[in-house]
């Protein structure tokens, strides 16, 4: 054990956890059904969140897309340039009044983002100030195509992010990815060695992959780098062009499912406990195990 060097394993080295704020909160996961009526969902999607804030929630998870339809030629429609802000962006500028005025964390979802000439699937962290806190462009496109089943293309109107999000809250440190995103066990394990309490994945799996890979994923990221993962989905519209699976969830970071839903629109309002965080690493002392002997996590970007 003693040439295991599992310091070595990440490099640069993982960050020891940071003391989070608080130790226990509520989080509320808001599975919304959309339209294509741009100012209903956001009117939608406002009461959504101060209903979540009423139970409790300190911290508020939007789904993925959630102002339009997702669909490559809604896009470029629904669109809006964040970084200009006020009417040039009116979801952004929802999250950020609701967040200040009933002093919560709001993790909005997803929506595209005009920058320039190219469009980005985008999630903006807002903290208790209204501030925008962060902004995650959606790294890993979702391009598939499964024969008979569903095909994809984000690529065809969508540009890849370039740089990881974490982010810290008055909840805690704060992870970021988007659906496809989720995929991907080094961005995770990128999280988690920066000192993430918690992942939040927006996202949309489909009625292709949803029943097989959604909780299956979730539940591998959690259990892996031992922290916590909270996703959010659109409501499921059987008449969408395209299909949404549903059943928003927050797993543990043991891999337990401690809150889910089906596919129906609702609010899950949940506890997060971070005191678990330290048991389940002294349970499994995974940190003092990896085998930097014979593998590495390179962290480009840190």
């Amino acid at each position: 054990a003693s040439a295991y060097k599992p310091e070595a394993a990440r490099v640069p080295p993982a960050l020891p956890l940071p003391t989070p704020p608080v130790t226990k909160f509520k989080i509320g996961l808001c599975q919304l059904a959309v339209t294509a009526d741009k100012e209903r969902n956001i009117a939608h999607a406002r009461k959504a969140i101060e209903d979540a804030a009423a139970k409790g929630a300190q911290l508020v998870l939007l789904p993925e897309i959630w102002n339009g339809p997702y669909s490559n030629d809604s896009f470029p429609v629904y669109a809006e340039d964040i970084d200009a802000g006020g009417d040039a962006s009116p979801s952004t500028a929802m999250l950020s009044e609701v967040s200040q005025r009933l002093k919560i964390t709001i993790v909005g979802g997803s929506i595209a983002e005009r920058s320039g000439d190219r469009l980005y699937n985008t999630s903006c962290v807002f903290g208790t100030d209204g501030r925008l806190l962060a902004k995650h462009r959606k790294i890993h496109l979702f391009d598939i195509d499964i024969p008979g089943k569903i095909t994809f293309i984000e690529s065809k109107t969508l540009t890849a992010g370039q740089t990881p999000t974490i982010v810290d809250t008055e909840v805690g440190r704060i992870g970021i990815g988007i659906c496809y995103d989720i995929r991907f066990q080094e961005l995770a394990m990128i999280y988690g060695a920066r000192g993430a309490h918690l992942i939040c994945y927006p996202g949309a799996f489909n009625m292709t992959t949803g029943p097989l890979h959604w909780e299956l994923l979730q539940r591998a990221r959690a259990a892996d780098n031992q922290l916590y993962v909270a996703t959010c989905s659109p409501a499921r519209d059987a008449g969408a062009g395209y299909v949404a699976w549903g059943h928003s969830t927050l797993v543990g970071p043991f891999g337990e499912v401690l809150a889910t839903t089906e596919h129906e629109e609702t609010i899950i309002i949940a506890e997060v406990d971070y005191s678990l965080l330290e048991l389940r690493r002294t349970n499994l002392p995974l940190l003092k195990q990896r085998r930097g002997d014979l593998y590495q996590l390179v962290d480009v970007q840190r």
